[in-house]
């Protein structure tokens, strides 16, 4: 089988990780959070989301987390490696965005989002999906020349939550738009996990056929059903070198009820339990590819140990299995 040699990994944990959790993570652990990531080797993190927080109170301190990543001295020296991406759904979060990057302290990219289902996309945006192509085309020339780099994700690729099964096809359409209108890379998303392994090797090389720049794309798998890390397999196989994850596999639909009180959030939740829908696991992921000697540039103990602290901060059980069992060995134990 072939494989890429080297593959990037994103972490998303800070934002699409803690935007499911019912309780409100501190301004402390998110920060924390964030530099460990960086000094684990991470050079692709997504910290915040800069929309209203009315809906979102998980990330009601936005500015307060990117201030204190730009100022932090742990990561002083690696800062400018790493690139910071914050979610901006709509236009007053991309202006939000702007004048933080213009007073220094704002994410290096943003990202815009569509879904290839016009349930979705209406519940997750608030306008329809003409509306919300003629908003990108004006918006993202702006944040491009405020100097941020622009993400276009398409979302429901692989089926919707609510109107069920999609067309592959129309997501390879919509990735073509993305960049035609001025986005610097897309992120193609199953996020509830409706993705099988062999419509995953379908899509990508569907797509890498129609937009042969595997270094523009980037892989999102949500794990409901438990094929995360096959779905990994099979993008890897298809030539995808882009990915993104969370610690503990935790995230999903933003929470709507956080620290005791209801909030708007996106909805009704679509899922049964909340303890079996996210991501697939950062720790479980790169063990695994380091396992397959495909070259992350992490550091995998450092990983582990950052796995656990993260149980500490959610306060429970997370679906990772490497930090409980670790890494295989690469020498012999001295056991018998």
């Amino acid at each position: 089988m072939n494989y890429p040699k080297k593959v990037t990994i994103g972490d998303i944990t800070v934002r699409d990780g803690f935007q499911h959790e019912e309780t409100f993570i501190t301004t402390d652990a998110k920060v924390w959070l964030a530099e460990q990531l960086i000094l684990a080797g991470f050079r692709y993190i997504e910290v915040t989301n800069l929309g209203n927080p009315q809906g979102m109170p998980q990330f009601r301190d936005a500015d307060d987390v990117l201030t204190r990543l730009r100022n932090s001295k742990k990561i002083a020296h690696l800062i400018n490696e790493v690139i910071i991406t914050a979610i901006t759904i709509r236009e007053k979060a991309i202006e939000r965005a702007i004048r933080a990057r213009e007073e220094g302290y704002g994410p290096d990219r943003i990202l815009l989002m569509v879904s290839t289902s016009e349930s979705h996309h209406r519940i997750n945006s608030g306008v329809s999906l003409d509306e919300y192509w003629k908003m990108a085309e004006k918006y993202i020339p702006k944040a491009r020349d405020a100097g941020l780099k622009v993400n276009g994700t398409v979302s429901t690729i692989w089926g919707c939550p609510i109107e069920g099964p999609t067309e592959m096809k129309k997501a390879v359409e919509f990735a073509k738009r993305w960049f035609e209108i001025g986005a610097s890379d897309v992120e193609h998303a199953d996020h509830d996990g409706s993705a099988s392994p062999d419509r995953v090797y379908q899509y990508y090389s569907m797509l890498l056929d129609a937009i042969p720049r595997p270094e523009k794309q980037i892989v999102h798998f949500h794990t409901t059903r438990g094929w995360g890390l096959a779905n990994v397999l099979a993008a890897l196989q298809a030539g995808m070198v882009n990915f993104e994850s969370t610690m503990g596999g935790i995230g999903g639909q933003p929470a709507n009820f956080v620290s005791g009180v209801p909030v708007t959030g996106t909805g009704q939740y679509y899922y049964k339990d909340s303890n079996l829908v996210g991501l697939v696991s950062t720790e479980d992921m790169a063990v695994m590819m380091d396992e397959m000697g495909i070259d992350t540039g992490l550091d995998i103990d450092k990983i582990l140990e950052i796995g656990t602290m993260v149980e500490k901060i959610i306060g429970r059980r997370l679906r990772s299995e490497s930090i409980r069992n670790g890494r295989i060995p690469k020498t012999m134990t001295g056991r018998s």
